[in-house]
């Protein structure tokens, strides 16, 4: 529980703009406290927490041979590109098993096809050709419970050649006592504010008899972004998640004993 803090002398700004927050909560105070006055209090609170869980996305892709528009496309280019890609990922799943990651955390998501159109080279009339091909890919997103992994598993989805490391998710395993100490903090610094204000201005603070949320605990994940490129052929990086922010208001109101 905190203790009040010694009064100290505020300038005339800041104790005016004081004044003028609580002045319509108080005006029964003019004729000496009357029944019903009351003291209303808002409050917020910030923590940063370090992240103890993270997530990894990358992605893996396959192309078909790139045609013009005008031409047919081919099914059998199409299924093995999708074959390519389906071994690819068998082996990525491999590697991450042998770098220890569990099966259970690794989440291979399901096929994309998306066509793509390219310019080809001008022919004799001076148009531009399009050409086409057709790009599957998979994305796949592994979960890390210890962060000490997470280097060694950057290494494994680079030696597995995937194709895009879109980022680390940095987050929090137990998102709910992060969010319960946010409340806590916020509830006694708005305890703390209002005694403060009754001490200051000679009152007697009562029970309370309002309380809320101004704004429900909020949780800002962190994101980190890489690329696979930037990896390969680097020597093995520190890799450091920072703080998660974590904040909560709430306000309270007292009643104020005549």
């Amino acid at each position: 529980m905190p203790t009040a803090r010694p009064f100290r002398p505020l300038r005339l700004l800041t104790l005016t703009a004081l004044m003028v927050a609580v002045s319509v909560a108080m005006t029964p105070l003019a004729v000496g406290a009357e029944p019903g006055s009351r003291l209303d209090v808002q409050a917020e609170a910030e923590l940063q927490v370090v992240p103890d869980q993270a997530t990894v996305s990358a992605r893996l892709w396959e192309d078909t041979p790139v045609i013009a528009q005008r031409e047919a496309s081919d099914p059998k280019a199409m299924r093995d590109a999708r074959n390519r890609l389906e071994a690819r990922a068998a082996t990525l799943i491999l590697t991450l098993e042998r770098a220890g990651v569990t099966r259970q955390a690794i989440r291979a998501g399901s096929l994309n096809v998306k066509p793509q159109r390219l310019p080809g080279e001008r022919n004799e009339n001076g148009e531009r050709d399009t050409l086409v091909r057709t790009r599957l890919e998979r994305p796949v997103r592994v979960q890390l419970d210890e962060l000490e992994q997470l280097p060694g598993l950057l290494d494994a989805l680079t030696e597995a050649g995937v194709d895009a490391l879109d980022g680390v998710n940095y987050d929090l395993a137990d998102r709910e006592a992060a969010s319960d100490e946010a409340l806590i903090r916020a509830l006694e610094k708005a305890r703390h504010k209002a005694i403060l204000m009754t001490e200051t201005l000679g009152i007697d603070l009562g029970k309370v008899i309002a309380v809320s949320e101004t704004r429900p605990p909020i949780i800002q994940p962190r994101m980190m972004a890489m690329s696979a490129e930037g990896r390969e052929g680097s020597p093995r990086t520190e890799y450091r998640p920072g703080t998660i922010p974590v904040s909560a208001g709430v306000s309270v109101s007292w009643e104020i004993v005549p």
